[in-house]
């Protein structure tokens, strides 16, 4: 699974059982939050808010059939991007595509009694759900195991066009959003499930799992002081 340079220190290098078992785990979290953010009701990510829009205009398939459906054609993408060095292990990503998928309608239909009038009740959800979303993500992360094909994809153009990754997974979520508010208008008559929320979303993500990073390595920084003998700076 590939990730930023600066990850390497967290990555889990271990027991393969140990790491896939975290896998699942942080999917499962990861969708949780996902479900919680949806029934928070002021916007959710790009991805989902795509996704959950599909629901609406074609109700006979769940969210998690919908994403599923994205992560195939987001593998076919990668393909026609960069054909020559598609491997066929590549198709090892739709096993956990296909978990996420059970997982989310599992947790869609678990968290369906929530129902939440206050405003500020619904922020505070949100907020708790950004965090279940970026543990769960990071989860994944630690794990160190095979990529989703929509994150390979992104993964693919930046290897292709040698733009930053940040400035491709910004343009990647932005055309999710177009798309959502697209199918939206056509088909309903108006934006669904993008709002006030989906900024926070996108805000909160990117410093949970910072935060999470930085936890990690200061339990990890004590655990090795405290082998050695060494009292852990308090820097």
């Amino acid at each position: 699974m590939a990730h930023k340079p600066g990850e390497a220190d967290v990555l889990d290098t271990g027991s393969l059982t140990r790491r896939w078992i975290m896998y699942v785990v942080g999917i499962y979290i990861l969708t949780f939050g996902v479900s919680l953010a949806i029934r928070a009701g002021i916007g959710i990510s790009p991805q989902s808010s795509l996704t959950r829009t599909m629901t609406l205009v074609f109700p006979p398939l769940t969210q998690g059939t919908y994403n599923f459906i994205l992560e195939l054609i987001m593998l076919a993408l990668t393909y026609l991007v960069m054909p020559k060095d598609f491997k066929i292990t590549a198709f090892f990503s739709l096993v956990p595509a296909f978990v996420l998928a059970v997982f989310l309608d599992l947790n869609l239909m678990m968290t369906e009694f929530i129902k939440l009038e206050l405003y500020q009740a619904k922020v505070a959800l949100l907020v708790f759900a950004d965090a279940a979303l970026a543990f769960g993500l990071f989860l994944m992360i630690r794990a160190n195991l095979v990529l989703m094909p929509v994150d390979m994809f992104v993964n693919t153009i930046c290897k292709r066009t040698g733009w930053k990754w940040g400035n491709i997974k910004t343009g990647f979520d932005c055309t999710l959003l177009l798309t959502s508010a697209c199918i939206g208008l056509a088909f309903l008559g108006e934006v669904k499930f993008i709002r006030e929320g989906t900024i926070i979303n996108a805000i909160l993500i990117g410093q949970y799992i910072r935060l999470y990073f930085f936890i990690y390595r200061k339990m990890n920084a004590s655990k090795l002081a405290a082998s050695d003998g060494v009292p852990a700076s308090t820097t």
